[in-house]
């Protein structure tokens, strides 16, 4: 899913607005744990929580009895941030070129009503510069398909210009058969075996076709109150199928930006955003807030579970929330929680 691109101006008020409304009580407690609470659109059994990681310790707040700390739940496009580091590592490792073609490594795959995997790069999937066509916008995100079927989906449609940032879920799929062509091992397998085991995320996996959610979960509900706790990740594979826990979303990104998991060269180039003119790096995206901060990460939105990671460009202040539904009550809301967070305050 694309990242949400909002003026800042409006939320900047909206969130002076939100916390005038709690009044003298919200002046005891950080201001984004004021603001948490609207983000939850009206129903039954929606909630929402947060988890600021820093140097001093983490924070937890939540809304309601409806989610607890530890859960697990679905991070949707989050899990494209977890292929681009392994992408990134096998080019450290010189297993793959950034600048190789996608027919190198996937032979007559990407051709048909003008697409050509000869002319785009891994560089182009990875900063979703290459034209190809989101193939969720056909499924709407609610079809199981495999690989080959998402991909073959796309190029039933043209591309759109190639070099220019078009999000597409269809390159992350494609990347995640690149990891498998480059290793003989699925992208699920590479990343269990170079990120979760290595920094200890117990509570991150990749269900394959598995519809449950591991315990310990809450449940997840439709824009429509639909629960949709159980769900086919097919339906996202290697653009979304992630499951993990708060904390292990603040801890991934604390040690990627913190220098633990790519040499400083291929985390220059994940943070390099020229390619998709300042939108987009390789798996991360940027966002300035009104105070001049830009801070790291990125969304996810899947049926039944909307989650925004962001971070300081070192990883020393992580903040994760999310709702246990498909969407928050405001985008507008979101850039306003990330300023009441990493914007000084005054006392």
């Amino acid at each position: 899913m694309p990242p949400l691109r909002t003026l800042l101006a409006v939320p900047v008020s909206l969130a002076a607005l939100a916390l005038a409304s709690f009044g003298s009580q919200a002046t005891a407690k950080p201001p984004t744990d004021a603001l948490l609470p609207l983000l939850v659109p009206g129903g039954k059994g929606r909630a929402a929580a947060l988890l600021v990681r820093e140097e001093s310790g983490a924070r937890y707040t939540r809304t309601g009895r409806a989610i607890s700390r530890t859960d697990r739940f679905r991070a949707g496009s989050i899990t494209k941030t977890f292929v681009a580091t392994v992408v990134l590592q096998l080019a450290a490792e010189h297993r793959l070129s950034l600048a190789d073609t996608v027919e190198q490594h996937l032979p007559g795959l990407v051709r048909g009503a003008g697409n050509d995997g000869r002319a785009l790069t891994l560089r182009s999937l990875l900063t979703h510069t290459s034209g190809l066509y989101d193939f969720t916008q056909d499924t709407e995100g609610a079809v199981p398909v495999t690989a080959l079927q998402a991909v073959r989906i796309a190029l039933t449609h043209p591309p759109a210009d190639r070099g220019r940032f078009s999000y597409s879920n269809t390159n992350y799929v494609l990347l995640g058969l690149v990891v498998q062509r480059a290793t003989g091992h699925s992208y699920a397998t590479e990343t269990e075996r170079r990120i979760i085991a290595p920094l200890g995320l117990t509570g991150t996996s990749f269900p394959g076709s598995r519809t449950s959610l591991p315990s310990p979960h809450g449940r997840a509900y439709a824009a429509d109150g639909t629960d949709v706790t159980d769900l086919d990740p097919r339906v996202a594979g290697a653009a979304g199928e992630l499951v993990t826990t708060l904390a292990d979303l603040d801890r991934f990104y604390a040690a990627l930006l913190g220098g633990e998991l790519l040499p400083p060269r291929r985390l220059r180039e994940m943070l390099d955003t020229r390619a998709a003119r300042g939108s987009y790096g390789m798996g991360l995206f940027p966002e300035k807030l009104p105070c001049g901060t830009t801070v790291w990460g990125h969304n996810g939105r899947i049926a039944g579970s909307y989650v925004r990671t962001a971070a300081t460009v070192d990883g020393r202040r992580v903040l994760t929330f999310r709702v246990n539904t498909t969407a928050i009550a405001d985008p507008r809301l979101e850039p306003a929680l990330l300023a009441a967070e990493f914007c000084p305050r005054t006392p």
